[in-house]
């Protein structure tokens, strides 16, 4: 995109300043639609006769697979399948805290189980280490009597 061009003329030469636009187009984002405008689309859409649907559709700026789409929709579970919901498990689902509970659990005992391993071979290094001074002190007795 280019801003307005500055057009001057000096002498018989004509310079234009190409200044480029620095906005960031917007990110597109899905229309989103109330259920209530969903109902009301496949009701009106439904009355029509075949030959004005299209003529319809484009007044309304849809297509005719979202259509099938709320049709689907609504025969499923009627106007409140109409509500568009997002993939994935549902917020206040049971099993989802549960797993969520679980994996930070494990990885408490995770950390509890290094930790207990450190613990272990410090004292076998210190227990090996007592076992030599013991020997050496053994044959230091032994050696001065």
């Amino acid at each position: 995109m280019l801003m307005n061009a500055d057009v001057s003329q000096a002498g018989h030469a004509v310079v234009m300043a190409d200044i480029p636009d620095p906005e960031v187009a917007p990110r597109a984002q899905a229309r989103t639609f109330a259920p209530s405008y969903k109902a009301r689309i496949l009701a009106e859409f439904e009355a029509l006769p075949k030959a004005e649907r299209a003529g319809f559709l484009r007044r309304e700026g849809l297509y005719a697979t979202l259509i099938r789409k709320w049709q689907a929709q609504a025969a499923r579970a009627g106007d409140a399948g109409l509500v568009d919901r997002r993939p994935g498990p549902l917020a206040g689902d049971p099993t989802v805290k549960e797993i969520a509970r679980l994996k930070a659990q494990v990885t408490r005992l995770q950390d509890d189980l290094a930790d207990s391993r450190r613990i272990n071979d410090v004292q076998a290094k210190l227990f090996a280490l007592l076992g030599e001074l013991s020997k050496s002190a053994v044959r230091q007795d032994g050696a001065s009597s």
